[in-house]
């Protein structure tokens, strides 16, 4: 049976110690933040997610969803851990008090977010996708829908999801074929099919509000072949009418759900929209004005964007519970003698954690594990700062929109390598279901794929994140990382500081190849992308676990009762110079080799 216990200790480390959240009083959202009241919810989360959703995650798995003439069923659990998980107001946790949210700073709730995805990935998906579905309705619907659809889905009434992919259209949206007509009242009838929705449809709550994406046709009725008509639209299971009352079921159908790999207790859906009846969100298009993109398109930009971010930390989460039962399993198996000699010479065998190679995989996941939490925490301050009226708001708005490519595939990528690992410290055993690690594998491998696939997101890092503004982002980000590493400049802290430096070396030095290289030939930066991707990753969580090593070193020098838990920070900060920190100038190579050889390829 597999287990999960949140991590609460590394919370606080960052929240409080890190970072110091109870004394950012000046940001959005964080007025009234304590250390009891951050401590207070986490603790309550953790209860939540090990006690109501790890129990049903294996069995979620086994038995999957279920589509019987027309309709979707969750796993046995599901409803009941729901109606709990709505109950305790979960799912409002970092809404507008307004809405009925609880108004919580992000850095609170992606905490909250991973603790459930560790748990039960299937399961967090759904409110999960809700949250993002309001948080956009809010940005950009109508008064009534604010006043009437919003709150339900804050309080997780009704719940919502992203509709963008179609059979023949997934990343290039400008193969769109979903249309949207306008009608005399206003409202739009839709036609077309969307594919791979999660949450597209459940048995869970009583309405489900789609975020659609869809072009508008030309007064011809064509639809044309770029962004500009590209529209964002409200489409409800069951419709709503201004007054807020639900009325008939729209013309949204369910045509089946996905067979696939992992997550198998999340309802990944094929839906059919047959003059079903939208709404468009943001302003409308004005007749004959060019525009490269839609002004409703800002919506569901913002909403992939915060998915991007949660998809980030959903490998983290993978990440963690693979290597919390990777190092449950290594502490009760015993194979083989230590190297250096019997550690239990009164056992038949010693235990599988004393085998070095074991021990490297554990690290390996532990490390990236811990460094990205914070890489993320670090971010998700960053946005409330952005939002925020300090000097500083416009840097950290910038860093975020460099930070979210790299979170979203760095992170997914790492949590699918930490999964792995822990699956082969069981060897034999890993490979079979019942263990339940061999689930963290295939739910963790969807992670890479969807809301952009990780070498798209490498693309948007080199192709627009890097020039910006005129490279504001990474310009901000290395002077920061520079300015650190000068201010700490000791011996004590020269195990950390060194390889930060060569690391960042590295990671300018490519920077320039890039800019030289990619405006002449986009190839070189096309080939370049995911390698350099991976290093700014290697080298910004390599960052953080300076910082983190500085703090630990600081805390020791005081004899704390907990002296182990910042001994353990020092050993994976060295683990991650010594062992992640040498990729940097191998990725560097890579990069520097162009794309001559790769475009060869027929």
């Amino acid at each position: 049976m597999p287990v999960y216990r949140a991590p609460l200790d590394d919370y606080r480390f960052l929240m409080h110690e890190l970072l110091e959240v109870e004394k950012q009083h000046d940001l959005p959202q964080f007025g009234e933040l304590s250390a009891d009241l951050v401590d207070d919810v986490l603790n309550n989360a953790a209860k939540f997610c090990e006690e109501m959703l790890q129990p049903i995650n294996q069995s979620g798995d086994e038995e999957g969803c279920h589509f019987e003439n027309g309709v979707v069923r969750t796993p046995k659990g599901f409803k009941e851990a729901y109606a709990a998980y709505r109950e305790a107001g979960w799912g409002g946790l970092g809404a507008p008090e307004e809405y009925g949210g609880s108004g919580l700073p992000i850095i609170v709730t992606l905490a909250v977010a991973e603790m459930a995805t560790s748990a039960n990935q299937s399961f967090a998906m759904y409110p999960g996708l809700t949250s993002a579905a309001y948080s956009a309705l809010i940005a950009t619907g109508a008064p009534w829908m604010k006043e009437h659809i919003a709150p339900r889905m804050v309080s997780g009434e009704w719940a919502g999801t992203m509709c963008l992919t179609e059979p023949g259209c997934g990343t290039d949206l400008r193969l769109m074929k979903t249309r949207a007509v306008e009608q005399p009242d206003g409202t739009y009838r839709m036609n077309g099919t969307k594919i791979f929705i999660s949450g597209g449809d459940q048995d869970l709550t009583d309405n489900i509000i789609h975020m659609v994406i869809a072009k508008i046709p030309d007064a011809d009725g064509k639809l044309h072949d770029d962004l500009s008509t590209v529209n964002f639209f409200m489409v409800p299971k069951f419709l709503v009418g201004e007054d807020g009352r639900m009325g008939a079921r729209n013309g949204v159908q369910t045509g089946g759900i996905e067979k696939k790999m992992g997550i198998k207790g999340q309802a990944t859906c094929v839906l059919n929209f047959d003059d079903a009846i939208a709404w468009r969100l943001g302003p409308k298009p004005v007749p004959g004005e060019k525009r490269s993109t839609s002004a409703g398109m800002a919506g569901m930009f913002g909403m992939m964007n915060a998915a991007r971010m949660g998809v980030g930390i959903q490998g983290i989460a993978t990440g963690e519970v693979a290597y919390q039962n990777g190092m449950a399993y290594v502490h009760e198996r015993r194979v083989g003698r230590a190297l250096s000699g019997p550690a239990e010479s009164d056992k038949a065998a010693d235990l599988l954690i004393v085998h070095p190679d074991v021990k490297r995989m554990l690290l390996h996941a532990r490390s990236f594990v811990e460094g990205a939490r914070a890489l993320a925490m670090w971010t998700t301050l960053n946005m409330s700062i952005a939002r925020s009226g300090r000097p500083e708001a416009d840097t950290a708005g910038h860093l975020v929109e460099l930070m979210t490519p790299v979170i979203k595939a760095f992170f997914t990528d790492m949590g699918f390598e930490a999964a792995n690992l822990a699956m082969q410290c069981y060897g034999g055993h890993g490979y079979i279901r019942d263990n339940g690690v061999e689930q963290f594998v295939r739910d963790g491998r969807i992670n890479q794929i969807y809301e952009g696939a990780n070498g798209v997101q490498a693309m948007d890092l080199v192709g627009r994140k890097l020039g910006r503004k005129g490279s504001a982002a990474p310009m901000a980000l290395f002077q920061m990382i520079s300015g650190w590493l000068a201010e700490n400049d000791g011996e004590a802290l020269a195990p950390f500081a060194g390889p930060t430096r060569r690391g960042l070396d590295a990671l300018q030095q490519a920077t320039l190849w890039l800019a030289q290289r990619g405006m002449a030939n986009p190839d070189d930066a096309g080939a370049a992308a995911s390698d350099y991707l991976r290093l700014m990753g290697v080298v910004v969580v390599g960052w953080m676990w300076a910082r983190m090593a500085k703090l630990a070193q600081e805390k020791l020098a005081a004899n704390p009762p907990n002296a182990a838990f910042y001994r353990d920070k020092l050993m994976c900060a060295k683990y991650w110079m010594e062992r992640m920190i040498p990729e940097c100038p191998m990725l560097v190579e890579r990069i520097s080799a162009g794309s001559a050889t790769i475009m060869q390829l027929a």
